[in-house]
């Protein structure tokens, strides 16, 4: 692993579409982005921040993801979420988060994810088959 820094930020986007929204995610009833969707959608942002500064047998896991969802978006919103490293313990790296509409920042909070090495994490996996 290279050095992992405070600063280290990317981006994702997405389109609202009807295969992301509340009601086909049953996380609601209504066709607007879903929750789980910018989850993901931040979680993606985080691992992207940092994996320019991993081996090719490294990765990262989400561990803990704190967030608030403050606007619906409706279908055709693109949603671009953030993520910017704002600590660094060793392997634990501390993400802020924020998600936007094009409109409104729709949602945000922090975001802690794991340097793992990818082959022995799997053994590990494996051992619960």
């Amino acid at each position: 692993m290279k050095e992992i820094t405070i600063g280290m930020s990317a981006s994702t986007t997405t389109t609202v579409t009807t295969t992301n929204t509340a009601k086909t995610m049953k996380s609601g009833a209504l066709d607007v982005f879903a929750t789980p969707a910018m989850c993901a959608l931040m979680e993606e942002a985080a691992q992207a921040a940092v994996l320019p500064a991993l081996d090719s047998n490294e990765g990262t896991v989400g561990t803990q993801l704190s967030i608030t969802h403050d606007a619906p978006s409706p279908i055709g919103s693109i949603i671009t979420a953030t993520a910017t490293v704002i600590a660094v313990n060793g392997r634990d790296i501390t993400f802020s988060v924020e998600a936007h509409d094009g409109v409104d920042t729709i949602g945000k909070g922090t975001h802690h994810r794991f340097v793992i090495n990818n082959e022995k994490f799997m053994m590990k996996v494996q051992k619960k088959l």
